[in-house]
């Protein structure tokens, strides 16, 4: 994560530099990304809260 994201409808805060695994790209105008999220389990994200590693 690039930025700290509020996760809606729990108290939970994602902070920057939480890893996620990507497991498949949507065609979805609000969130683009199915991932994996360290210490959090499945969720979707906006793919401009993330950056490829290096």
């Amino acid at each position: 994560m690039i930025k700290d994201l509020k996760v809606k409808g729990s108290s939970l805060v994602l902070k920057v530099g939480t890893k996620a695994v990507i497991k498949r790209l949507m065609d979805s105008k609000d969130h683009q990304l199915d991932c994996k999220v360290d210490g959090v389990g499945d969720m979707m994200v906006t793919a401009h809260f993330v950056k490829k590693p290096k």
